[in-house]
């Protein structure tokens, strides 16, 4: 009897706890020897608690349990439902068999059934798998079924789901304001919570995801703060702070706080580990990789790119940057190539476009770089985001530098630095900087070129990027003689150095057209008549 009353006293114990958020202490409470004991709304708890701090062993014995008791009872919604619950937790665990078993068991269950809540979880798998499939407007389809048959049985976490990929598919159509509105819109279901604690990490982080890819840093940086809250908040919560340290280190990142977003990544990396999530660390190393690479270090870069793509997450285009920046320009510019040709998604072209156009110039590609271009400043149109606008903004005033349209590059780069620094990406606005220093001194204005180059050059050193940091320092150079323009400096600098004119065309992003225009004014200023002899010229004069 003693033992008995026990049992129940820890059971209501672990109720409370469950009910207070207290998922550690729900968990072991509610983990009695023997399932058998508890009714199906214990055994859910138990799931819940268990899943949440990263139990997934126990989440799945109890639900397995839950299962046959419903089962047995003949309560095929109940049954149906759980066996929806363990196909998303064993797909999510990796267990792809299982959950497909388990899934096939659920529509078995509610094929005799009318219109119910079960039937609007079964067609949010559905949903979720043209979702990873890549088949966007089936997907979005499903999305609007999911979110009404939430509304008509009143259930909270269907309506917040259906939204959120209702949004994201939108937005992979193109159409971004109207999904970015229904993103909103399914905040205001977690906010307010009306939405499970599963379901509630779920959306916070699909919608922070959404936001990332269309680098919309105001809307992430909100959201993924209340997420971080919201965990804080969680006692003994596992899941879904990796995920939200992984979010933090992006808006560091991309903030110019690298430090922190390298420690911040460590932690996701741990956290993941404990978890058994392999193949999300992939995404860890990935922001790894970008880091490293904007802090100058190579070869930890390549290594993390490489332990990324180990872990089935795509390297690219983060790789073919690093792969610019040790001068293997020909592999870069297969690699984009080869992007752009595979990937027609909108919001993934928009991040590859960028550091194509950039890829490209050093390639000596305009034709591709300008058309590229093109193309991003149409999406960004769609789009309406700042980021994303400064991004077109730059990549069309480097083409104009490119083709020596100084006076036509100097208010795309900006309209790229105010949107940037708007958006507090240093690193980005002081690249725009620099390529607004460039037009200056393509217009032969020496004094404004200097003052927007020195104020790029103390950014990249304030925030350690010493390779944009010595590129900004090869810029500034020292006073040029014979009547020499700024940028024939450049290329009688380069010639000394030994470089082809195919060669100068990528470093200078000019053609080798403008290459050679230049070359012939540097022979008559400095009555040369060879490459040997200015290069004789240069290193006589103290400019190489």
């Amino acid at each position: 009897m003693e033992v008995a009353v026990n049992i129940v006293d820890e059971l209501i114990r672990g109720r409370e706890a469950f009910e207070r958020g207290e998922w550690t202490a729900a968990r072991d409470r509610l983990s009695v020897p023997d399932l058998a004991e508890l009714e199906p709304a214990d055994l859910h708890a138990l799931s819940t608690a268990a899943y949440l701090v990263g139990d997934t062993e126990t989440s799945v014995r109890a639900l397995q349990r839950s299962f046959q008791v419903s089962s047995e009872r003949g309560d095929h919604l109940a049954a149906s439902r759980d066996a929806l619950e363990l196909t998303t937790l064993l797909h999510n665990s990796g267990n792809h068999a299982a959950a497909q078993g388990w899934h096939a068991r659920a529509s078995r269950l509610l094929e005799s059934e009318a219109d119910t809540a079960e039937h609007g979880y079964l067609r949010m798998h559905e949903m979720f798998h043209h979702v990873f499939g890549g088949q966007v407007e089936t997907a979005h389809d499903l999305a609007v079924s999911v979110a009404e048959a939430g509304r008509r049985h009143g259930e909270p976490d269907l309506v917040a789901i259906g939204m959120v990929c209702q949004g994201r598919m939108l937005i992979y159509q193109g159409r971004v304001p109207e999904g970015l509105a229904l993103l909103d819109e399914a905040m205001v279901c977690v906010a307010a919570g009306e939405v499970t604690s599963i379901m509630a990490g779920r959306v916070y982080c699909a919608m922070i995801e959404a936001c990332q890819e269309l680098d919309d840093v105001r809307r992430m940086t909100d959201w993924t703060r209340m997420l971080s809250t919201w965990c804080e908040q969680q006692q003994g919560l596992a899941q879904y702070t990796g995920q939200a340290a992984v979010h933090r280190a992006q808006i560091m990142r991309a903030q110019g706080a690298w430090a922190d977003a390298l420690e911040e990544l460590t932690l996701a990396e741990a956290r993941y580990q404990e978890l058994g999530l392999g193949r999300a660390v992939g995404e860890v190393y990935y922001e790894r990789g970008e880091v490293l690479r904007l802090t100058g270090d190579l070869d930890a870069a390549a290594a993390a790119y490489a332990a990324a793509d180990e872990h089935g997450h795509d390297p690219q285009p983060g790789l073919a940057l690093l792969w610019l920046g040790q001068g293997r320009v020909d592999a870069a510019g297969a690699a984009v190539r080869r992007q752009l040709d595979e990937d027609h998604n909108p919001v993934r072209r928009s991040r590859v476009i960028p550091v194509a156009v950039e890829v490209l110039l050093a390639a000596g590609d305009i034709e591709g770089a300008s058309a590229a271009a093109d193309e991003l400043e149409e999406i960004a149109a769609s789009f309406a985001t700042p980021a994303l606008s400064a991004s077109a903004a730059y990549t069309r005033g480097s083409v104009c530098l490119a083709v020596d349209e100084p006076s036509v590059a100097l208010p795309h780069l900006r309209t790229a630095w105010r949107g940037w620094l708007s958006q507090g990406a240093r690193y980005e606005a002081a690249w725009a900087r620099t390529r607004i220093g460039q037009a200056f001194r393509a217009m032969d204005d020496e004094d404004s070129a200097a003052a927007e180059l020195q104020v790029a050059g103390r950014t990249f050193a304030d925030l350690g990027a010493p390779l944009a940091q010595r590129e900004v320092e090869r810029l500034l150079g020292r006073a040029r003689p014979d009547g020499l323009t700024a940028r024939e400096l450049e290329v009688l600098r380069l010639v000394a150095a030994g470089r082809t004119n195919p060669q100068i065309a990528a470093e200078l992003f000019l053609s080798e057209k403008t290459v050679a225009r230049h070359l012939s004014n540097i022979f008559g200023k400095t009555n040369v008549k060879s490459r040997t002899a200015a290069a004789a010229y240069a290193f006589q004069h103290q400019l190489a």
